[in-house]
C-alpha cells in the first residue's frame, strides 16, 4: 500500500504538512497581497469611473468557475507541480508529453514575471513612506526584497506555512483597516455617480473595457491555485484542497468589493487618474490620509508592504514546485529534479526563480504596470487555462475509474463560464494593448517552446522521436504499485484502465 505522505507512486519525497486552514491562508495570502492595492486605479481606468466595479464582479465568477476546474483536478490528482499534473496526465495519450513541458516553459517565465509585479507595487508604496526615494534606490530595494523572500524560504514547509498564517493575518488587518476607514467616511454620491454612457453596452469602447478590466480582475484573483502546485504536501487533499480553492476565493471576492466600493466611496475616481497624484500608486494610503490622518496612513502603508512581502512569498512557495515534478518525469532539466538533503524542498527551482524574478521586476520598473499585466495573462491563456479546461473532460474519458473526491458543481457549465472567460481576455488582448501585441507575443513564445519541445524530446528519445510513456498512476488499480523503473522502449501505449 502506498504511503499516504509519499504520493501514489511510493516514492519518498514530499511529506504532507499543510492542513485546511493554512492551506486557505496560503491561497487567500497570494490571491490578495498587493494586488487591489495598486490595480483599483487600472481598472478605473479601463472603464473610465467607478463603475469598475463590474471589472471585479466579472473577475470573481471566472475566477470560481475556474476554481471548480482546479478543485476537481487537484482533488483527483494531488501531485506537486499542480498544472503539471493534470496536462500529463490528460494528454499524454496522443501528444506524450508536449503539453506538459509547454506549461513548464511558460510557467518558468509567467509565475516570476506575475512575482514581479508585486515587488513593483511593493515599491510604489514604498514611495509614499520614501518620497525621495531614486529610481536606483527602488530598483536596488526590489531586487533586496526578491533575495529576502527567497532566504525565507530556505527551510522546511511547515515554517514556510507557519509564516504563510502569520503574514495572512496581517494581510486581513491591512485589508480590514482599509475598508473599515472608507465606509466610516463613505460618500455613497462619490462611489455611485457614473459618467455619461457607462452602460452603453452596444458600443466597442465598453467591451474593450470591460476585457480590461476582467484581465485585470482575474490578475487580482490569481493564486486560488496556489495550493494546487503543492499537492503532494497538502493533508487529506481530497477534501482539502477542493475546500481551500473555493473558501479562498468567496473571501477574497467579498474583500475586494468591500475594498473596490469603499475606496470609490472616499477617494475621486479622477484622482485615480492623476499620476501627480498618490491616489493613483498608492490608493490605500490615500484613502487612510483623507480619513484619518496621515499617521493612520503610514500605518497602514506599512501593513500593505507586509501583505506584499506574504504574496511574494507564498507565491514563490507553491511555484518552485513545478519545476521539480517536471525534471522527475524527465520533461525539464533533470538537476530541478532534486530535493534539499536535509529540508527537502527543491532548492534549485527557488533560485532559478528568484533570479527570473529580478529580471522581471527591474523591466516592469521601466513599463507599464497594465501592459506587463496583460502580457502575463496572454502567455498563461494558451496552456494552463484553456488546457485545464479541456484536462477536466479529457480525464473523465480517458480515466473514468480516477478517484475523484471532488466532482465539479453543475459541470458542464463552470468549465464553460470559464471557457468564455478566458477567450474573451485573449480575444481583446492586442485591444486592451495597443502596439504591444501580446497575441502575436504569445503565441510566439509557445511557438520557440514547440521548438525547445522538440530538441528536448529527441535527446530524451522521447514522443514523437520514441514511444509515448503512459503514466496512469493515480487511477485506484496503479496507484498500490511500485512503478517499473524504466519503460520498455518496444512497448506501446498502455491503455486506460476500463471504467
Amino acid at each position: 500500500m502506498a504511503d499516504p505522505d509519499t504520493g501514489p507512486t511510493g516514492n519518498p519525497g514530499f511529506v504532507r504538512r499543510i492542513g485546511l486552514f493554512q492551506a486557505t491562508a496560503i491561497n487567500m495570502a497570494q490571491m490578495c497581497g498587493i494586488g487591489p492595492f495598486v490595480t483599483i486605479p487600472l481598472m478605473v481606468a479601463a472603464f473610465g469611473g467607478p463603475h469598475a466595479v463590474i471589472g471585479f464582479v466579472a473577475g470573481a465568477v471566472l475566477a470560481l468557475a475556474d476554481g471548480l476546474v482546479w478543485a476537481e483536478l487537484g482533488a483527483s490528482l494531488p501531485g506537486a507541480g499542480g498544472s503539471y499534473v493534470y496536462l500529463r496526465q490528460a494528454f499524454q495519450y496522443r501528444t506524450g508529453k508536449l503539453m506538459p513541458f509547454l506549461f513548464v516553459w511558460t510557467a518558468m517565465l509567467y509565475i516570476p514575471l506575475a512575482m514581479s509585479t508585486g515587488v513593483i507595487g511593493f515599491v510604489q508604496y514604498l514611495a509614499y513612506l520614501w518620497p525621495d526615494m531614486t529610481q536606483t534606490q527602488g530598483d536596488l530595494t526590489g531586487i533586496g526584497l526578491i533575495v529576502l523572500v527567497v532566504a525565507l524560504l530556505w527551510g522546511r514547509v511547515e515554517h514556510h506555512a507557519r509564516i504563510s498564517v502569520l503574514l495572512w493575518c496581517v494581510m486581513i488587518a491591512s485589508v480590514v483597516m482599509v475598508i473599515l476607514a472608507a465606509f466610516t467616511h463613505f460618500s455613497p454620491h462619490r462611489a455611485f455617480t457614473y459618467p455619461a454612457h457607462a452602460f452603453e453596452l452596444t458600443t466597442n469602447h465598453f467591451w474593450i473595457g470591460f476585457a480590461a478590466g476582467l484581465t485585470i480582475g482575474i490578475y487580482d484573483y490569481g493564486g486560488y491555485w496556489t495550493t494546487a502546485y503543492m499537492g503532494a504536501e497538502i493533508k487529506d487533499p481530497g477534501r482539502v484542497l477542493p475546500r481551500s480553492i473555493i473558501y479562498s476565493i468567496v473571501g477574497i471576492m467579498a474583500i475586494y468589493l468591500l475594498l473596490q466600493i469603499g475606496t470609490l466611496g472616499v477617494v475621486d475616481w479622477q484622482d485615480m487618474l492623476d499620476p501627480h497624484n498618490s491616489a493613483s500608486s498608492s490608493v490605500a494610503s490615500a484613502v487612510l490620509e483623507k480619513t484619518w490622518g496621515k499617521k493612520a496612513a503610514d500605518v497602514a502603508t506599512v501593513l500593505v508592504l507586509i501583505t506584499a512581502v506574504a504574496s511574494i512569498f507564498t507565491g514563490l512557495l507553491g511555484a518552485s514546485r513545478i519545476p521539480y515534478d517536471a525534471a522527475r518525469e524527465k520533461v525539464f532539466f533533470r538537476p530541478f529534479g532534486s530535493l534539499h538533503p536535509r529540508h527537502r524542498f527543491p532548492w534549485l527551482s527557488l533560485l532559478a526563480m528568484g533570479a527570473i524574478g529580478i529580471v522581471g521586476f527591474l523591466v516592469g520598473r521601466h513599463t507599464d504596470l497594465a501592459t506587463l499585466i496583460q502580457l502575463l495573462t496572454t502567455v498563461v491563456v494558451l496552456v494552463q487555462a484553456l488546457g485545464q479546461v479541456a484536462a477536466v473532460t479529457v480525464l473523465r474519458r480517458r480515466q473514468p475509474s480516477l478517484r475523484r473526491p471532488y466532482r465539479m458543481w453543475l459541470y458542464p457549465l463552470p468549465s464553460l463560464v470559464a471557457l468564455a472567460g478566458w477567450l474573451v481576455i485573449y480575444g481583446y488582448a492586442d485591444k486592451d494593448s495597443p502596439g504591444r501585441h501580446p497575441i502575436e507575443w504569445s503565441l510566439a513564445w509557445v511557438a520557440a517552446g514547440c521548438v525547445a519541445f522538440l530538441l528536448w524530446a529527441r535527446y530524451e528519445k522521447i514522443w514523437p522521436f520514441g514511444p509515448r510513456e503512459i503514466s496512469e498512476e493515480y487511477l485506484p488499480d496503479v496507484a498500490d504499485r511500485e512503478p517499473e523503473s524504466d519503460a520498455d522502449p518496444g512497448a506501446g501505449p498502455v491503455e486506460p484502465a476500463p471504467a
